[in-house]
């Protein structure tokens, strides 16, 4: 049995059919055909169930399945057990919420000092990215600080305050019962603690529009669509350029801290360990008038 043929089996599981992984590995279909009759001969048992719409696991694949990730992780973590602990490389997959100040500084620092690793970024909401780190989808990600998993390990980052912020024409926080909540998605967790703040101060939103970037959302504060619960960093030049209004809210919904989280049981490789390092280096704290309020 080869690490290659599990790896393809991984692929035609998820898929569902030989086609889709023959196109996207650049593969003739009979070598994949070939490759899962292969495996089914060497267990002496069907993996797949075949029907016209493409292929669904038998039991017996759905148990091969469960084998074959920890298997192929299991590989992944040897290939980067050995390598060269003083100078990093390989790939780096790394999860972030779209508001983290710091990362454009933490990123540049790494792959200026780090040029042979790949280092790829994607952005989501802090559940969605948890349960990727958790899934070894992500080597990590930069997420805002809740009651995260047992197996994972948090990192500190950040902490700053959110603001609510309106357009420029509200003069106070009392219209914003009538007012349209423009956030992310669910498992964002600054739409998590404005949710908490509206149900502790018995406010029902009438509307809730979610949006996939910040830069939208601001602009549609902007031109008076609704309001939002953001960090201050995010917004300090639209608030000194007159186009919004800022207002605090109490500090169990206000004070967050972004963390880098990763799996506790995953080897530390260098790769991840120096860009452990390199977030230690640019950490930021929050400025002086936040801890004194």
């Amino acid at each position: 049995m080869e690490f290659k043929d599990l790896e393809i089996f991984q692929l035609v599981a998820e898929k569902g059919t030989i086609t889709e992984v023959a196109k996207e590995l650049s593969y003739v279909q009979s070598n994949i055909t070939s490759r899962i009759q292969k495996l089914e001969t060497e267990l002496n048992t069907p993996l797949f169930n075949r029907h016209r719409r493409g292929m669904t696991l038998t039991p017996e694949g759905k148990k091969l399945l469960s084998y074959s990730k920890k298997i192929l992780l299991l590989t992944d973590e040897m290939k980067k057990a050995v390598q060269n602990k003083n100078e990093p490389a390989g790939k780096l997959e790394i999860g972030t919420v779209e508001t983290v100040i710091q990362l454009p500084k933490i990123l540049s620092s790494y792959t200026k000092k780090y040029t042979n690793v790949d280092l790829s970024l994607y952005t989501g909401v802090t559940e969605t990215l948890e349960e990727e780190v958790l899934n070894h989808k992500l080597d990590g990600a930069f997420v805002s600080e809740t009651d995260f998993h047992s197996n994972l390990v948090s990192h500190d980052v950040l902490e700053e305050e959110l603001v609510l912020i309106t357009d420029k024409h509200t003069s106070s926080m009392d219209g914003i019962r009538e007012e349209t909540i423009l956030c992310f998605s669910e498992g964002c967790g600054y739409r998590a603690r404005f949710m908490a703040w509206c149900k502790d101060e018995n406010i029902k939103p009438k509307k809730i529009m979610e949006f996939g970037t910040l830069e939208t959302i601001l602009r549609s504060v902007v031109v008076g669509l609704g309001v939002a619960f953001v960090p201050r960093s995010a917004v300090n030049h639209l608030e000194q350029s007159g186009l919004i209004r800022c207002y605090s809210l109490p500090d169990k919904y206000s004070k967050v801290k972004t963390v880098f989280i990763r799996r506790a049981d995953s080897y530390l490789t260098s790769t991840i360990e120096r860009f452990i390092e390199t977030i230690e280096t640019n950490k930021m704290k929050l400025p002086a008038y936040y801890d004194a309020q």
